[in-house]
């Protein structure tokens, strides 16, 4: 079965809901999805990222969330926010498609305002985040090699 981008962003978005939920580590959780259904690469590749950047994509986030803290975002923004924020910075998507999937996961996924928050924490975090510019800049210098090209 040929799977979308889409739907390997919705895939990893529930792996880490699942582990920030169960409180569960997500390599635990990982291992557990791929016996019954294996996750496609791009899905692997997004949740090992976060998985390995979490502190510092929750600070990128909590720099961009005035009035919000990571704990207390709903636990899919809080997650959508990570697989975005990670997407910029280590990643060669282009900045527009990596903030419309996650607005649009949050308009399919949670609450009625959540697109809109995810829409400027993510527009923020691209204007203003010098590591995203030289995360593409590299990226672009090695040929690709981030999850895109996968």
């Amino acid at each position: 079965m040929t799977r979308s981008r889409h739907q390997d962003r919705q895939r990893a978005l529930a792996l880490l809901y699942e582990a920030d939920v169960r409180r569960d580590d997500i390599g635990d959780v990982l291992a557990r999805s791929t016996q019954d259904d294996p996750p496609a690469a791009f899905t692997v590749a997004l949740v090992e990222g976060v998985a390995r950047t979490g502190e510092r994509l929750d600070s990128v986030i909590a720099t961009y969330a005035r009035g919000w803290s990571i704990e207390r975002m709903p636990v899919v923004d809080r997650n959508l926010l990570r697989l975005g924020v990670w997407e910029l910075l280590h990643s060669d998507v282009p900045v527009a498609v990596v903030i419309d999937e996650a607005v649009e996961l949050a308009n399919e996924l949670s609450t009625p305002d959540s697109g809109r928050f995810i829409n400027g924490v993510l527009a923020q975090v691209a204007r203003s985040e010098a590591d995203v510019a030289a995360a593409r800049s590299d990226a672009a210098a090695r040929g690709g090699g981030g999850p895109a090209s996968l």
